[in-house]
């Protein structure tokens, strides 16, 4: 069995195993790169419609455009936010779970100290316990101390396979309070109902930031809603009375009204603009807001985006 006292021993790679390893990318980043490619892509597409150097229209009929450019412009976007929001978040969806069971995985350790064990059988001992998805990791660790590795060596293995900011900082304390020799089952309870305290009062932000989350969500729909009316009733009723006066002038009926209807169409591209920049914007604010992730906000910001390109190029006329 492992001694409690054991000095950390780093581990020794063979002669030029160094150069021979080349740190890989993670899949976020590769979600992040690829995403930005293609996004670029869509990108340059969007210009090519826009000066009329491609014709490559979303919807058959157009004449391509500021419609078509605009639609490449959306699907950009998504490409660049949803790809890297969704792989990113799900990683710190699983850091979250791991680091809310990592104070069970301490008590139960500080439990088995309190009954005379050193701190490598308290870890063997409460490694038997569930711990959701850190239960692997642990066993992992336990069975290195039961071949004899030293409990600081063991415990820095676990912080490298486990790399989140609360196991980092829990494997600190427990090495440097087991080589000072104090009492390590006070000092992991102490850290246990610190992590606690932190991640419930974690949980009851975000509860209350939730309110917040619907706010943004329904001053969104309120805003596309808004634009659906003005386009369905305000502006074609707009184009109807500009005609009438203008028929009007031409018949010799003298008119100091002057309605410029011709620029409904550039209205039409400025609400198709801002619902862009709104889901953009809004998106990443609650996600923030939520649990500050910016990841998360691009995941509800790819939502907005997609319902907002679908309710303008499908139920909003056209003009």
């Amino acid at each position: 069995m492992a001694t409690a006292n054991a000095p950390f021993t780093r581990r020794v790679l063979l002669p030029g195993l160094e150069q021979q390893t080349t740190p890989s990318l993670s899949k976020d980043k590769v979600a992040l790169i690829l995403g930005g490619v293609v996004g670029m892509v869509f990108f340059i597409v969007a210009a090519l419609n826009v000066v009329g150097a491609l014709y490559l229209p979303v919807r058959p009929g157009e004449s391509g455009g500021w419609n078509t450019g605009l639609d490449y412009i959306t699907f950009g976007l998504l490409a660049s936010l949803l790809p890297y929001g969704i792989i990113r978040n799900g990683q710190l969806e699983k850091i979250e779970k791991i680091e809310d069971r990592l104070p069970d995985f301490l008590r139960d350790v500080a439990e088995a100290g309190r009954f005379g064990m050193t701190l490598p059988d308290a870890i063997v001992s409460a490694s038997k316990g569930r711990y959701g998805l850190l239960t692997d990791e642990i066993k992992k660790m336990a069975s290195q101390l039961e071949w004899g590795v030293p409990v600081a060596t063991a415990l820095h293995l676990f912080e490298e396979r486990v790399p989140t900011p609360l196991v980092q900082r829990v494997v600190s304390i427990i090495v440097r309070a087991n080589e000072a020799g104090g009492n390590v089952a006070d000092v992991l309870t102490m850290v246990a109902r610190n992590a606690s305290d932190a991640s419930l009062a974690d949980k009851a932000r975000r509860v209350t930031m939730l309110t917040y989350v619907t706010v943004i969500y329904i001053s969104y729909g309120v805003f596309l809603v808004t634009i659906l009316i003005l386009s369905a009733q305000f502006l074609p009723a707009m184009i109807q009375a500009g005609q009438s006066v203008s028929s009007s002038a031409l018949g010799g009926a003298s008119s100091s009204v002057a309605l410029q209807f011709q620029l409904v169409p550039q209205l039409f591209l400025a609400f198709f603009v801002a619902v862009i920049a709104h889901a953009v914007g809004d998106g990443v604010m609650a996600g923030v807001l939520h649990k500050t992730r910016i990841a998360e906000g691009f995941i509800h910001a790819g939502a907005m985006l997609a319902l907002g390109w679908v309710l303008m190029r499908y139920f909003v006329p056209q003009f």
